[in-house]
């Protein structure tokens, strides 16, 4: 059996590419996969920034791999797979590294939730986004219900769920659902560019901002500048602090080490 996951790493830059023909849907082989790839760049001190895209040009991912669906209904392991799902989805939410998703083409359903655990995401314009679960009666199980509505609000969230319609890339950027369009073709290398820009700050400082914001978004604001306070203070005993600080007096560029 190939392999439809397949990551390349270079000057701190991770770049993992799904590639399951013709519509790279997320069956159960590219989530157990994306989960061991995930799992070794967690442990992989070379790499700082990861970036996802996926191979073709039609499709990021098209949803879930429907054919698989049938073995599901009526299933009372059913809960159990499902949470499997979220496992690795939570293990790409939860690594403490940045992370970019580049959606060069339709993005649906489990392509959409996949995404949503991605810091940013880029769409290359010709991308079309959207849940369209609710046109086979169900709905997004992946994460989708509770993500979305985080990140563009629950209205729209709703709105996106219950019609199941697509919307473009251009007002997937206007709701902040996506961070910028980028020209057909471009994605990638816009990601790389802004992934190897990241990659060249300290990971010390970098896995704290995402933490800092992330735990705080479940927090009230007094809770979450209480967790952003013993952050700050653990990054003023990094090493990489001291090489910034030196580099910034002494007019030099830092050579962080991420320790």
């Amino acid at each position: 059996m190939p392999q439809l996951v397949s990551c390349k790493k270079d000057n701190g830059v991770a770049v993992i590419t799904i590639d399951n023909p013709p519509l790279n849907v997320m069956s159960r082989q590219v989530q157990q996969e994306m989960q061991e790839i995930i799992g070794e760049i967690k442990n992989d001190d070379e790499v700082v920034c990861v970036v996802l895209n996926s191979a073709g040009t039609k499709a990021f991912m098209a949803g879930a791999d429907i054919k698989e669906f049938p073995n599901m209904i009526g299933n009372p392991e059913m809960r159990t797979q499902v949470m499997e799902i979220h496992a690795m989805l939570n293990e790409v939410d939860n690594l403490p590294k940045p992370t970019i998703a580049v959606l060069d083409g339709l993005t649906f359903g489990g392509g959409c939730e996949l995404t949503l655990t991605f810091d940013i995401r880029i769409a290359e314009e010709h991308a079309t986004i959207g849940f369209p679960e609710v046109k086979l009666g169900l709905f997004p199980g992946g994460g989708g219900t509770q993500r979305l509505p985080r990140l563009v609000g629950e209205a729209k969230a709703k709105e996106m769920m219950y019609t199941g319609e697509p919307i473009s890339a251009e007002a997937a950027e206007k709701i902040g659902l996506v961070n910028q369009v980028v020209s057909t073709g471009e994605g990638l290398e816009t990601a790389i560019k802004l992934a190897s820009q990241i990659a060249g700050k300290s990971l010390q400082s970098l896995s704290r901002i995402k933490r800092a914001v992330d735990e705080g978004l479940d927090m009230t604001l007094s809770d979450g500048i209480e967790r952003e306070a013993t952050l700050f203070s653990e990054v003023f005993q990094t090493e990489d602090v001291r090489e910034g600080v030196e580099a910034f007096i002494g007019k030099r560029k830092p050579n962080f080490k991420h320790k």
